[in-house]
This record gives structure tokens, C-alpha cells and sequence, in this order.
């Protein structure tokens, strides 16, 4: 699967997502509700990875 593949994949599921719940819930629900059905779809997904971030000459965690 390319990255168009993927990237449409993950789009049409958080649409999906978007459409059966609506509006107005805390992010939290559309992140767990997103992370279900993109694992059901068949991609292989991780939630709240830490990544460090560079800020001057300085690495932050």
C-alpha cells in the first residue's frame, strides 16, 4: 500500500468517525473511536507516541 493509499484510508475512516458521532464530543472519544476503526480497517496504528522536539540547540522530551 502507498502512501495515497494510506493517507486516503486514514482520511475516509476519520470522516467516518466525524459522521456517525458529530459534533461537540471532547477529542478523546474521536481519538479512541478513530484508533478502533482505522485498527479494523487493517492498518497497524500506535496512539500518543512520544516524539522529542528540538528547540534551539536544546532536545526536549
Amino acid at each position: 500500500m502507498n502512501e495515497n493509499e494510506i493517507s486516503g484510508k486514514i482520511i475516509g475512516c476519520a470522516i467516518e468517525v466525524h459522521k456517525v458521532l458529530g459534533t461537540g464530543l471532547l477529542e478523546s472519544v474521536y481519538q479512541e473511536c478513530l484508533h478502533y476503526k482505522l485498527k479494523k480497517d487493517g492498518l497497524r496504528v500506535l496512539k500518543e507516541v512520544p516524539m522529542p522536539v528540538f528547540f534551539e540547540d536544546a532536545k526536549i522530551d
